[in-house]
């Protein structure tokens, strides 16, 4: 939690402050409540829901509901955005979550003290889920309305502000003189480049992609995580994984190739 506010927090400083250098924009009022909804879908809400749901899942678990995403991304976005279910695109979903879920179970995963998943630890982790898919589906109108940059810097602010209270004791008594200097470049990558330059980037995904396509590419993930876990020597390059890897990147293809509501017209 106390990472989270940290990252919150200096994506908040980082987009305000390259707001800076860009032409102003000015957000409608009537807008910020859409955009504080989106905020605690697409940051606050996720995020909260995966950290409590990783103390009582193990990760083999966790990382199979993560893989829904997807899958409910493809609904939500027929229903808010009347994009069509396509059979390509139902193929493509279904395949490249085959592939993952195939990836997971012949992967080595590190232990987090988690012999079983807790029935309430799988809800958080579908919650996960589906609060991402709602964000990724439903607020796609709002992030083509502005700049990558505008949109962003107030987000990230609405979640920062949420999350401060909850770790106010965390973070005014922790002594950051003393934090080992790896911590301090640690917690730099996941703010700047875990948090900021990822975060940067997903809306512009979001302005040139269908929703379906852009929860598609979470399919990705894993499989840089298995390649850093074998060049690390922690893990090993199996048959299994590589027929993974087919399938996934069958399926986001297909995904990719699907007719979107335009083409239906």
């Amino acid at each position: 939690m106390g990472i989270f506010c940290l990252r919150a927090i200096g994506a908040t400083i980082c987009f305000w402050l390259l707001s800076l250098f860009l032409p102003r924009e000015k957000v409608d009022l009537k807008d910020l409540p859409k955009i504080f909804l989106a905020s605690m879908l697409g940051l606050f809400l996720t995020q909260i829901s995966f950290l409590k749901a990783m103390t009582i899942t193990t990760p083999v678990d966790a990382s199979i509901m993560t893989s829904l995403t997807p899958i409910f991304t493809m609904f939500i976005a027929a229903f808010f955005l009347k994009e069509p279910i396509t059979l390509k695109k139902a193929g493509g979903v279904a395949i490249s979550f085959f592939g993952v879920i195939l990836l997971i179970l012949n992967s080595v995963h590190a232990p987090n003290g988690v012999e079983h998943s807790h029935p309430m630890g799988l809800f958080l982790m579908m919650c996960n889920c589906l609060f991402f898919a709602l964000y990724l589906g439903a607020f796609k109108p709002l992030v083509q309305k502005y700049g990558t940059v505008t949109f962003m810097k107030w987000m990230f602010l609405f979640s920062a502000i949420a999350t401060f209270p909850l770790n106010f004791t965390e973070m005014t008594t922790i002594n950051y003189t003393n934090l080992p200097n790896e911590l301090l470049w640690n917690l730099a990558f996941t703010v700047i480049c875990a948090t900021f330059i990822a975060y940067f980037l997903v809306p512009i995904g979001q302005k040139s992609l269908r929703p379906t396509v852009v929860s598609m590419y979470a399919y990705i993930q894993p499989f840089i995580a298995a390649f850093v876990s074998i060049a690390l020597q922690m893990d090993r390059l199996t048959w299994q994984k590589i027929i993974a890897a087919i399938l996934v990147f069958t399926g986001v293809t297909l995904v990719n190739k699907s007719k979107a509501r335009e083409d239906m017209q």
